[in-house]
């Protein structure tokens, strides 16, 4: 192998892959290294006995359709992949329970689909909800001229985005109060902001309103072949397009030379030379591991050591032996919460027997997704704060890990009325111990740092420049301002390619 790049990229996850195909395709030489035998990171899959279970991804936001294409389906098209990729379509948004009140709620895509089913069941709901999505909207206008036109001043903000600049600094909760937005609405409507860590009371407005308009507006997908499939792909194109891949190459550490960055070291001692490194991490990791202290500015220790991780995950992947049809699993997600006031449920998730979680049926969108007879499901949680860590000891481990699972099953069968564990053929848990190992994730987070008053997503983009500490490294994945999630990564990875192939174009000039 050569040992001079033009670029490394470390991390072979989704904002990896996406990062180094778009740099090949500018006709850069680039080298991916990546710890794992496969790519993809979390987003891969995995064979227990039959089944082959999806070990991250429940849904990809933000796609769409050739009729109607969100920013991932144009950011495929640009690398041109979207044509290789089969997708399959949710029909629906989501079906919440709340185990406290005993009600649950089934929620459509289509902005006035989903104000009609709300007004349903939240009677007088209709104006509030209109003025949402009509102000989410702005939301979602004024970002998107922020992340084109890095020099727009508040002025401009002002004439063309009035309603933006009021709701910029406010939390989710404030801006529904303005909207009276009717308290069982706002609770409905709240449903995902598991997904983005931080309880209504203090996650940013700006996010919330911009991830859940284009939820509602264009749908969600799931790859037919699983997460695995894109990964195959992206891996094949950035080959075809003369990129390097080096599996099982775990980085050891970063090189400098004369102050600069100069390349990597392997932890087998290999050395491989670049001036530009696009790293598919933390920065927890980074800083505290890869990077020799020397060259650790202080700031960058200042900023990570002070950002809050975000929500630890635990996931158990069942077999079951029945089809959905016979054990009476109808829906593809079930949001199994204890209550539907966000801020009550973080609470709760800051007990290590919360028993929440939210629960997809692979089989309800893709009937072929196992042997016939036979079902697919997957239950995830998420605990937030040290509630995994302060309890487990090497000696309980296995024992906590088991009871956590048998709580959260025995929850869904309570909540639902659906028995599942009758017919459990295979089983496997993830822990947070489980992540922590296999994506390197700090204590097993699974959505980055938390995203939270002054950390939220528009302080972190309006500071992304300011956050580049070192020169001609760049942070890619979902420990960015947008936090984690498929489409958030790969989109992630685009602007971490451009933003290296500029720093590049500033070498020549």
């Amino acid at each position: 192998m050569d040992n001079s790049y033009d670029a490394i990229v470390i991390g072979a996850g989704n904002a990896g892959l996406i990062s180094a195909l778009k740099l090949v395709k500018e006709n850069k030489k680039v080298l991916i290294l990546e710890s794992n035998n496969v790519p993809g990171g979390m987003a891969t899959s995995f064979i227990r006995g039959r089944f082959e279970f999806e070990a991250s991804l429940q849904a990809i936001s933000g796609y769409g359709s050739s009729e109607k294409p969100g920013p991932l389906y144009k950011l495929f098209e640009k690398l041109d992949i979207v044509d290789k990729i089969k997708f399959i379509n949710l029909t629906e948004a989501f079906h919440v329970y709340c185990k406290e009140k005993k009600e649950d709620y089934v929620m459509p895509f289509g902005i006035q689909e989903f104000i009609n089913k709300m007004n349903e069941y939240v009677p007088n709901s209709e104006k509030a909800m209109k003025k949402f999505f009509i102000l989410a909207e702005e939301v979602q206008k004024a970002l998107l001229f922020l992340e084109n036109d890095k020099n727009v001043n508040s002025q401009t903000l002002l004439e063309h985005f009035p309603n933006f600049i009021k709701v910029a600094a406010l939390s989710t909760d404030k801006v529904f109060k303005a909207l009276k937005m009717p308290k069982k609405a706002a609770e409905i409507l709240s449903t995902y902001w598991v997904y983005l860590g931080s309880p209504t009371s203090t996650l940013s407005f700006v996010h919330f309103a911009s991830m859940l308009l284009s939820y509602i507006y264009l749908g969600a997908v799931v790859p037919e072949k699983r997460s695995h499939e894109i990964n195959t792909i992206l891996a094949e194109e950035i080959t075809k397009n003369g990129g390097v891949i080096k599996y099982l190459s775990t980085v050891q550490e970063i090189l400098f030379e004369e102050g600069k960055v100069s390349g990597v070291r392997l932890s087998d001692g290999k050395d491989f030379k670049s001036k530009h490194i696009l790293f598919n991490g933390s920065p927890t990791f980074l800083y505290g591991k890869m990077i020799p202290k020397e060259h650790v500015p202080k700031e960058a220790l200042k900023l990570t050591n002070s950002r809050v991780l975000g929500a630890r995950g635990f996931s158990i992947y069942l077999g079951l032996n029945q089809s959905p049809e016979d054990i009476g699993l109808t829906d593809y997600n079930y949001f199994i919460y204890h209550s539907l006031d966000s801020n009550s449920e973080f609470e709760n998730r800051s007990a290590l027997k919360n028993n929440s979680c939210v629960a997809t049926v692979l089989n309800n969108i893709n009937p072929h997704c196992s042997p016939a007879g036979t079902t697919l499901i997957t239950l995830t949680s998420t605990f937030f704060g040290d509630a995994f860590d302060s309890k487990v000891t090497e000696e309980n481990y296995f024992e906590l890990k088991n009871q956590i699972a048998e709580n959260m099953i025995n929850n869904f069968e309570e909540t639902t009325g659906i028995n599942i564990k009758s017919y459990i053929e295979e089983i496997e848990i993830a822990s947070p111990v489980t992540f922590a190992r296999y994506g390197g994730h700090p204590e097993g987070i699974i959505y980055g740092y938390k995203l939270t008053g002054l950390d939220n997503l528009l302080p972190r983009t309006l500071n992304k420049e300011k956050e580049n500490f070192i020169p001609n490294i760049r942070i890619c994945g979902g420990f960015d301002a947008w936090g984690n999630g498929f489409s958030n990564t790969y989109l992630s990875g685009y602007r971490a390619a451009k933003q290296t192939l500029l720093d590049m174009k500033g070498e020549e000039e």
